[in-house]
């Protein structure tokens, strides 16, 4: 078997392949499929949300709105301050229906076959780093500007710098914030775009192996993808709520405990 599958013509490209070029700017693969992707995502929730106002229902608008209404849920639960999860709403809610509805596209059977100039015209972009990579980024930056508004310009950057000679122990958990801060987008990049890869090299292994098998063989691993790609959105939607609940929540306890000592400070004691 080891003889079978080492004379496969197997051939993987990690870096989203060239279609075309803009003048200096390369349109890839991923880009086109990433397109068509935002455009079912926006479709859907236009289709969604439409549906809802007139009060018109069916199986799809219930199921799409059931999925909403838990993840609304869990906005509640990890965000304590329900000002601040209204607002963080539209960007973890788009992000999840993007990332799940992208990552089922890399499913679809049969997506590299339609090929220009030997290169696929469509490919996932969640198995793309270029495009988990700017996700991540603009997920940090939203973080960054979430905790601006809520804890102030200065605030913010008092998460990081801290006078070292007042507190040393500070200024060192501040070098570790920033480097936390870098580490949590490359996790939140690098968990996607590995699990999605690899979920396409699965999908093209598994059909080369079983060749004429491969209608039977290949549905229960596109389920088992369709599963994963819910639990990646999934993930990455928590992990933007958590990341966003530590950023706003920092030295809101010393803050509190300083106000109260203050109070007790200024209290008068009445003699009996």
């Amino acid at each position: 078997m080891i003889a079978n599958f080492a004379s496969l013509d197997l051939e993987i490209d990690i870096a989203a392949q060239t279609l075309f070029t803009i003048g200096d700017f390369a349109v890839t693969n991923s880009m086109i499929t990433g397109l068509f992707g935002a455009a079912i995502t926006m479709g859907v929730m236009f289709y969604v949300g439409t549906k809802v106002k007139k009060g018109k229902y069916n199986r799809f608008v219930g199921l799409v709105q059931w999925v909403f209404e838990g993840l609304l849920r869990q906005i509640e639960d990890i965000i304590p301050d329900r000002k601040l999860g209204r607002k963080i709403i539209p960007l973890a809610v788009t992000i999840f229906f993007l990332i799940l509805i992208n990552y089922w596209l890399s499913v679809l059977p049969g997506l590299d076959t339609v090929k220009i100039g030997g290169v696929p015209l469509l490919r996932s972009p969640t198995s793309d780093l270029n495009f988990v990579l700017g996700l991540a980024f603009v997920t940090v930056i939203s973080i960054q500007i979430y905790a601006i508004k809520h804890l102030g310009i200065l605030g913010n950057v008092g998460r990081y710098l801290r006078n070292p000679f007042r507190n040393p122990i500070g200024a060192f958990e501040g070098i570790l914030e920033i480097i936390g801060e870098v580490s949590r987008g490359g996790s939140l990049a690098l968990r996607l775009f590995g699990n999605a890869f690899a979920g396409e090299i699965l999908l093209v292994v598994i059909t080369l192996l079983t060749s004429y098998l491969s209608v039977v063989a290949l549905p229960i691993f596109m389920v088992f993808e369709m599963l994963i790609g819910f639990i990646q959105a999934y993930v990455f939607f928590v992990l933007t709520l958590i990341f966003t609940a530590l950023a706003v929540s920092h030295h809101e306890e010393p803050a509190q405990s300083e106000h109260s000592t203050v109070v007790t400070s200024n209290m008068t004691v009445q003699p009996e």
